[in-house]
């Protein structure tokens, strides 16, 4: 897992409009990157409309945001119009950018166990390196309480 201090991952994902997006297009501002495991599920949805209310502040911090998950470009698309999310969703299948920041791995529900997307959040600095990490990330009010980090 990378820690506080440390450089973040690069990565180089496709968005929902299939464009390419990379860590280092976010230089010079900082970046938050959050984790989510499935694209239009109930707490996923909280948490990205939750960025999407807070979006204006974010832009007045210069904060970048991006969601990341496993699922396919066209399931990312649909979420993203559908909820009108002002900032882009990141395609990972496979996991392997999850993997890199310890936010894809084994998971245990109802007695089985499977890969998938570990619902954790990094903030990286505008010289990419992390200043701030959540993991295992409670949805609601989540982007409140990171701008209210920020803020200190």
């Amino acid at each position: 897992m990378p820690n506080v201090g440390e450089s973040a991952p690069p990565f180089s994902l496709l968005n929902q409009n299939g464009e390419t997006v990379e860590l280092k297009d976010f230089e010079g501002r900082s970046l938050v990157i959050y984790f989510y495991p499935r694209a239009d599920t109930p707490g996923c949805t909280t948490e990205a409309c939750g960025f999407r209310d807070d979006w204006t502040e974010f832009e007045e911090e210069n904060i970048g945001v991006v969601g990341i998950s496993d699922d396919p470009v066209a399931k990312v698309a649909k979420f993203h119009a559908k909820y009108n999310l002002p900032f882009d969703l990141l395609s990972d299948e496979g996991g392997k950018v999850g993997e890199m920041y310890d936010s894809y791995g084994e998971k245990k529900m109802y007695g089985k166990t499977y890969m998938g997307v570990k619902r954790n959040t990094y903030v990286v600095d505008s010289k990419g390196k992390i200043i701030q990490t959540y993991l295992k990330v409670k949805v609601a009010d989540h982007s409140k309480k990171l701008l209210e980090d920020l803020r200190k």
